[in-house]
């Protein structure tokens, strides 16, 4: 993931890797049949929507929204100079590099590793599980690390020294082990979709201590990934409403095959 992020933009790198939950609502569904409808399906995708506007500035999604069109002009037929001269310069443009690959896979490796929990929980404790997945993911990237670079720590300052305690113990081994936890005991996908909050937290914490301006669009994804989020958490509930309106309304309209006729 940090190899992703120094080869692609923080906005496209942060809606990569926290769409996650998309990718452990398909894993869920192929490898324990589990239901979603179409309900949760709509919620991960408001999330999805959310994430991409809190991330992504308004020039990326109006260029692309460009390249979109360019591409239905293409399919109609309907191509001009102009056009051509866009379709042109985006063929000689790497849309989808080398730092959204490791993303998306980083992405999908954090899925893998959700929808195994429940499983891995069974033989041995979810906290044991995540202290062995800190050791087998650090052990390597330490000696590749020894191996490939210099001065990794010696220049640090002490704030930064701060900074690399602070993720090592509460981002990474707290966060990691309340996460897999949970992943063993909760609903996975209602689980997963509070990834789509790490975003809107960021914003909050820049808002308030480091006073930084949130702008229309950014205000309207957080809205957005806040209304995913608890449309996925209530999904069930929002289903049987449903299938209860469904069913009285039905009930309404029939009548019993002995009813009297009509005078």
């Amino acid at each position: 993931m940090a190899e992703g992020l120094e080869r692609t933009g923080a906005g496209i790198g942060s809606v990569t890797i926290d769409s996650q939950p998309l990718i452990v609502a398909v894993l869920s569904c192929v490898l324990f049949r589990e239901r979603i409808g179409w309900i949760g399906w709509l919620g991960l995708a408001i999330g999805v929507v959310g994430i991409a506007a809190i991330g992504l500035p308004i020039e990326w999604l109006a260029v692309h929204a460009a390249r979109f069109g360019n591409w239905a002009a293409t399919l109609t037929g309907v191509v001009d100079a102009t056009t051509a001269e866009i379709q042109a310069e985006i063929q000689n443009e790497l849309v989808f590099g080398v730092g959204e690959g490791l993303m998306l896979l980083a992405s999908l490796s954090m899925a893998i590793g959700t929808v195994m929990m429940p499983k891995v929980s069974e033989h041995v404790d979810s906290l044991v599980a995540t202290g062995w997945h800190m050791i087998l993911g650090g052990v390597p990237l330490f000696v590749l690390s020894a191996s490939v670079e210099t001065q990794q720590w010696q220049n640090l300052l002490p704030a930064e020294w701060a900074a690399l305690i602070y993720t090592t113990i509460f981002g990474s081994a707290i966060a990691y082990g309340l996460f897999f936890y949970f992943a063993a005991r909760q609903n996975l996908i209602s689980l997963s979709s509070l990834t789509f909050l790490t975003p809107v937290f960021a914003l909050m914490f820049g808002y308030l201590l480091l006073s930084e301006t949130l702008t229309l669009q950014q205000w309207c994804g957080v809205g957005l990934t806040l209304v995913g989020v608890y449309v996925i958490g209530k999904r069930h509930d929002f289903g049987t409403a449903i299938e209860l309106d469904t069913t009285t309304s039905n009930d309404a309209v029939t009548l019993p095959l002995d009813a009297p006729p009509e005078s």
